[in-house]
């Protein structure tokens, strides 16, 4: 095995571990072990380096690791980049409580929409997979039928490279064929929908945020369960336009106070 093969290798399981202890809310080695299916010397090796840095802490009493101070800086870093604001998280907020549906923002960050923001509440909870940075599964969710719509066929067929077209339930659009001509009705209404296509039980529904030039910003969504929405309801797509439209006009001001400072 070559050099750059074995360094690539102890990165991606640096940041597998990483991530099972941010999605375990902290791991003993053990657990850590069993999860990533490493032997306990390697995750001791890895964690002991990723505390050398700040990325985890060791408890040692108590015998488990937790996240470290560091990628709660990323994080923060993030979010200043991402420039989401006050205003911007209150809209999404007020989506929620008009529609009654669980509310998201996505923003574009490279060939993606990452997840930034969600507004739910017990009586309408959030997906459960959908947290900070969610983008898998295109083809299935109604924010990634956003995205795959706005691209040209190039860019489509490397993004569907990345994930494939698993069937997570049986109403996922497993079919390139079928989800063309799908996503082709995306851009015609200039709305996306998934029914049980993403989980069993659920159902969402997505718009476009867009620049002055139509290029994608991100997009706004919401779910529910699936007995509330058996078709498109038109009355949940205008607030979403609506909500789309007051978003992109408050990153349209951004971009002129910026430009004339």
């Amino acid at each position: 095995m070559s050099t750059s093969h074995t360094g690539a290798r102890t990165v991606e399981r640096t940041f597998d571990l990483l991530e099972s202890v941010a999605d375990r809310g902290g791991a003993s080695a053990r657990e850590l072990a069993d999860d990533l299916d490493l032997p306990l010397s390697t995750v001791y090796r890895l964690a002991g380096d990723l505390v050398a840095r700040d990325y985890l802490v060791h408890l040692r009493r108590e015998g488990r690791y937790e996240l470290g101070y560091k990628p709660h800086r990323l994080g923060l870093a993030l979010h200043r980049q991402i420039g989401l604001s006050a205003q911007v998280r209150q809209r999404i907020v007020d989506l929620h409580h008009a529609t009654g549906c669980a509310a998201y923002l996505t923003v574009r960050r490279g060939a993606t929409l990452a997840l930034i923001f969600v507004a739910d509440s017990p009586e309408c909870p959030r997906l459960e997979p959908m947290t900070f940075g969610f983008h898998q599964a295109p083809h299935a969710t109604a924010f990634g039928k956003i995205l795959l719509a706005d691209l040209d066929d190039t860019e489509r067929q490397v993004e569907l490279a990345r994930y494939g077209l698993p069937g997570l339930t049986p109403r996922t659009i497993t079919d390139p064929g079928v989800l063309d001509a799908h996503l082709a009705r995306v851009t015609r209404r200039g709305v996306a929908w998934e029914f049980e296509e993403f989980l069993p039980g659920s159902s969402c529904a997505a718009v476009a945020v867009r620049r002055p030039d139509g290029g994608l910003l991100g997009c706004v969504a919401v779910s529910a369960d699936a007995r509330r929405f058996d078709g498109p309801d038109l009355r949940v797509e205008h607030r979403l336009r609506v909500a789309s439209g007051d978003i992109a006009a408050y990153f349209r001001r951004v971009d002129t106070d910026v430009l004339t400072d």
